[in-house]
Order: structure tokens, then C-alpha cells, then sequence
């Protein structure tokens, strides 16, 4: 992509949050995969973030974010949406119908008719907004399954610059997606963009057939591992580009003398134990309940392994309004109690339970000092903490164990243990075996994990969207002429799960 353009990108949540305080506001560095990987983009290419800080817009609010901005190498600008308007779009329609039915767990949505109205109301308020910075040569980078209608709102204001849209949570098959009332209105939606993104190619493939079962009118050619999805008068391309992170930035961080000081004191604390890391915000994706039930299970079955590791669990708070998540929480908390009380013993607490957004050195101090990431999300778009863990595992010794069923799984499949989360036996076992392996066994695995993140950083991954969305008019051309010489293919032949 030429960096003279400008880029605009265009996600839920600002890189801050403006929190209301009994002495005035206080601006805060938002948490999370995404706000960390767009940050990171940012930095190197400039431009606009549009998005939301968690408050009303007011013109103290307007003032903080705009001195924010003079700390960054990007402008940020922030969208007024009213209580309702987050109640119902992001919290009820984001929250409690796309957020749990594109994770399998269709039982807990709420399919209200107010969530969809909001949804759109919310979509062209962002559009508008995108509207005052776009030019003809803009790039305009929407990010996730809060704007899939962003893009049909902004072509009826500037029709001239490119749109792309990536979805940083998994796409479900079509037995699950076509239980969403609306679900021809967000497909449509999705072809408005010039290119999609997923994370997979199983998210790219159920995608397709999402379309082949709903949108059946639309044709398709395949080439360079995308979809070029033609429906009405428009081509999109649609393509699997797993994000990852700023590799070096962990890396560098990981060897400051302080943050290893601060390793060494954590691993002190734990009088030689094996260090069983857990990190992962406050949701019920994350498997934070089956993890610890598989951790009680091995105490429980193999009592050598009692005394000899200790679990640290960091929760970071999320979605603290929506109630189902503060049952969450309560049930974390009682089941921490539960393991602690059954299995405590003198000097020692087998799980340490940390309830906080943790700082950033503190954070990879703690990925430093562990022996073992235990990583093992229900089902995630990617995970970035498992990518984070292996960057900041400078001397090669730690071990991750993965669910299958996270995004990053695929990519780290050669030096990580893949576990299904939901069966605790197995998960327990490859503690044992993580807590058991050989240091020469550690290190290769290790080396196998950072050399991956290592030629595929966030940067890689910001490069290769970007340029498949450079040139919306080119690539039309390109796929009439494929479409010339290929002949035309219905969405029927885009794969299985």
C-alpha cells in the first residue's frame, strides 16, 4: 500500500479510555489483542483512529482525547453513542447475538429486534463520521463484527476509496449462521467491502458457504488462496490473513534488566515450582472454568505433581456491565476457592488468582517467569497471548499448551501442545508433560515458535491487507479477466470445514 495515502481505521474501541473519576476524568491504555496490533500498525503508518472511549461525548472528553493524540503518531477521534445507543448496539446486538453465536454457544443470544435496530443506527453513525477524513485515495480499515454494515453506509457518501473489512473472531458454518434473523442483511453488508479478512481459512471457508447457502445468486473464482466473490455489481476478495503481534517489541522488553529482575522475583516466590501461566480477559470463550477444573482433575489424580507447580490466573476485567459476565466471574472466583481450599497446603497455594488489568512490563515479566502457558480458549479467532508468551520467552525454556480450537493453533501446531479444552484428562496430561519435558526438548520447541512470530509479525500481516485492498479498480479488472479465461464457478466449490 502507498503510506501517502491516508489510512483509517475504524474499530469499536479507541487505543484509551476516558473513565469518569470523583476528581474529573483520567485517561487509561485500553487492554486487548486488537488494540495492541492496530497501535502497533498505527505507529508506522499514521493517519486517523475512529472509535468509541466509553463515555459521552463532552467537551472535556473531546479535550482529553485530543491531547491524547498529541502523544501519538495518529490522530484519534471518538464517536458520541448514546447510553441506549451502547446498551442496545454493543452490549446487546455485538455482545449478546454476534459475540456468542460466531463462538457456537447460539443458546445464550438474545435475537432482539431493538439490538438490530441499533446495529444499524450505530453502523452509518461510524460512516458518517469515516466520511469527514476520507479522500478519493484513503484506505478505510474496519475492524470486526460490530461494523459488517459499515461499508454499504459509507458508499452512499464516497464511493472512491477503498473499503476492507477484518474479522478478528471466527465466522461459524452455515447451521449455525443462518439462525441470525438478519443474516442475509449482514452478509449482503460484508460484499459491500472491497476485501474481507479472517483470520482462517476455515473462518474464509465457512464464510463461502455461508454465501453458497444464503446468497446463492452469488458466483466466485478462486486464485492466490482467496475467494473473488462477485454479487450484483461488485467483486470482493475474501482471504484468510492471520494477525499476530509486534514480535520484537515483546522481545526487547522481555530482556530489559528490569523486567527480568522483576521474572526472577516472581519465580523466587514460588521456591522452584513450575510457574503454570494463565491469561485471558473476563469471558466465557476463554475456558478459564475448564481450565481450572482440568488443573483440579490432575491434582486430584496425580498428587505428586501437588507442591511441585502453581497456577497463576490472570482474568483482566471485561464487559463488566453485562451481567451473564459477572456470573462468570463469581463462578471463577468460587471454583479458585474450591481448588485452593481441597488442595492447599503449608507454603503452598496452588492458584494465584489476579482480578486486574496488569501493566505492560508486568505482563511479560510474568510471561518471562512462567514455565508453562496454559492456553485454552473454547474457540478464538486467533489469540494473541499465546503469540505474546512465545515472543517474550527470550531464553527458549517455556513450554505452551494451546487448544485446538484457537485461531493461532495452526500456525504454532510445531512447537505447541494442542489440547482439546474440553477434555480435562488431556489438558491435565499435557501439564504433566509440559512440567516433565526435557529442557533440550523445551528450547527446539521454543526456537520452532519464535522463528515462526519472527517472520510473521504484526507488520507482515498489516502489509499483506493492505495491499490486497490497494487498488479496488485493478482488482475488479483483474477478476473479469479471470472470470474471462476460468469461466464462471458457483460458491459450491470453496472447501469444508
Amino acid at each position: 500500500m502507498n503510506t501517502e495515502n491516508r489510512l483509517i481505521v475504524i474499530s469499536h474501541r479507541l487505543p484509551i479510555n476516558v473513565e469518569s473519576t470523583a476528581s474529573g476524568y483520567e485517561v487509561h491504555t485500553s487492554s486487548g489483542g486488537l488494540v495492541t496490533a492496530l497501535d502497533s500498525v498505527l505507529r508506522k503508518y499514521s493517519g486517523v483512529w475512529i472509535g468509541h472511549v466509553g463515555q459521552q461525548a463532552t467537551d472535556e472528553v473531546a479535550r482529553l482525547i485530543e491531547l491524547a493524540s498529541l502523544n501519538q503518531s495518529y490522530q484519534l477521534h471518538t464517536v458520541l453513542l448514546s447510553p441506549e445507543e451502547v446498551s442496545n448496539f454493543y452490549h446487546g446486538f455485538s455482545n449478546e447475538i454476534i459475540w456468542p453465536l460466531f463462538h457456537d454457544l447460539q443458546s445464550r443470544c438474545n435475537f432482539s429486534p431493538e439490538y438490530w435496530s441499533a446495529y444499524c443506527t450505530v453502523n452509518e453513525r461510524f460512516a458518517e463520521t469515516a466520511v469527514r477524513f476520507a479522500t478519493h485515495d484513503s484506505f478505510v480499515w474496519v475492524h470486526d463484527y460490530h461494523f459488517t454494515l459499515l461499508a454499504q453506509y459509507l458508499r452512499r457518501r464516497n464511493d472512491s476509496c477503498g473499503i476492507g473489512l477484518f474479522q478478528h473472531i471466527p465466522f461459524p458454518p452455515p447451521d449455525i449462521f443462518e439462525k441470525l434473523p438478519w443474516r442475509r442483511d449482514i452478509l449482503r453488508g460484508m460484499l459491500m467491502y472491497d476485501v474481507v479478512g479472517f483470520q482462517t481459512q476455515r473462518d474464509q471457508n465457512n464464510f463461502g458457504n455461508c454465501l453458497q447457502a444464503l446468497l446463492p445468486e452469488c458466483t466466485f473464482t478462486v486464485s492466490d488462496d482467496s475467494l473473488h466473490v462477485r454479487f450484483e455489481d461488485r467483486s470482493v476478495r475474501v482471504k484468510s490473513f492471520p494477525i499476530s503481534i509486534d514480535f520484537h517489541a515483546f522481545a526487547d522488553v522481555a530482556a530489559e534488566p528490569a523486567v527480568r529482575a522483576r521474572a526472577r522475583q516472581l519465580r523466587q516466590e514460588q521456591q522452584g515450582r513450575k510457574i503454570i501461566l494463565g491469561v485471558d480477559r473476563l469471558d466465557y470463550t476463554k475456558g478459564i472454568i475448564e481450565r481450572l477444573r482440568a488443573y483440579s482433575y490432575m491434582l486430584r489424580t496425580w498428587p505428586q505433581m501437588r507442591r511441585g507447580v502453581t497456577m497463576v490466573q490472570v482474568v483482566v476485567p471485561s464487559r463488566v456491565d453485562i451481567p451473564k459476565y459477572l456470573e462468570l466471574k463469581e463462578e471463577v472466583e468460587r471454583l479458585v476457592g474450591e481448588i485452593n481450599g481441597e488442595f492447599s497446603d503449608v507454603g503452598w497455594v496452588p492458584v494465584h488468582y489476579l482480578y486486574r488489568t496488569m501493566p505492560r512490563e508486568e505482563l511479560i515479566a510474568h510471561y518471562v517467569a512462567a514455565d508453562i502457558a496454559l492456553i485454552t480458549p473454547l474457540k478464538d479467532g486467533m489469540n494473541l497471548v499465546a503469540k505474546e508468551y512465545c515472543a517474550s520467552q527470550v531464553g527458549n525454556t517455556g513450554v505452551l499448551i494451546l487448544s485446538e480450537f484457537a485461531g493461532a493453533a495452526k500456525e504454532l501446531l510445531d512447537g505447541a501442545l494442542l489440547v482439546n479444552p474440553n477434555d480435562q484428562q488431556a489438558v491435565a496430561h499435557a501439564i504433566m508433560r509440559a512440567a516433565q519435558m526435557p529442557v533440550s526438548e523445551c528450547v527446539a520447541r521454543m526456537q520452532r515458535l519464535r522463528r515462526q512470530l519472527r517472520e510473521h509479525d504484526v507488520y507482515d500481516w498489516a502489509e499483506s491487507f493492505l495491499e490486497a485492498g490497494a487498488n479496488p479498480a485493478q482488482r475488479r479488472t483483474c477478476l473479469m479477466s479471470a472470470r474471462t479465461s476460468e469461466g464462471e464457478t458457483r460458491v459450491a466449490g470453496c472447501g469444508n470445514n
